[in-house]
């Protein structure tokens, strides 16, 4: 009967589950701008839920003039950091955006804000927007 009672509760949960977003921002921190800077970093992991690739082509926000996809490389023992075109998330899994790898770089605040939206475009099509605190702590 136990075993039953176990299956009901999968099949009953199966049904009801909501259908996932295609593209879930989890961990995502802000740094905030330095005094007298006008840039910022944005470090997140994107899961993409769909059987597509997704290609984000752009990345959009309100509290920042731009906001570029970077990457940090080391060569031949000098670090380098470049603007990537793309940053393409693979079916089913899971890209993660970090310190000394890729990366968002947010540009020209636009004024002072407490929280920055974040748009993230594949071509024309928005796939995903979120909103995030600046870090509070320092690295």
């Amino acid at each position: 009967m136990r075993s039953y009672l176990v299956l009901a509760a999968i099949l009953i949960g199966a049904c009801s589950t909501e259908p996932q977003p295609p593209l879930v921002a989890t961990e995502l921190v802000i740094t905030r701008p330095m005094p007298g800077a006008g840039m910022s970093a944005g470090y997140l992991s994107l899961t993409n839920n769909t059987e597509q690739k997704i290609s984000i082509t752009r990345v959009t926000s309100a509290q920042f003039g731009s906001v570029q996809l970077h990457e940090s490389t080391l060569e031949n023992g000098i670090a380098r950091m470049r603007a990537m075109p793309e940053l393409e998330i693979p079916a089913g899994e899971t890209v993660t955006l970090q310190r000394g790898g890729k990366h968002l770089m947010l540009m020209r605040p636009t004024g002072p804000a407490d929280i920055v939206s974040l748009q993230f475009f594949d071509d024309d099509n928005l796939v995903l927007s979120v909103n995030a605190a600046f870090e509070t702590k320092a690295h």
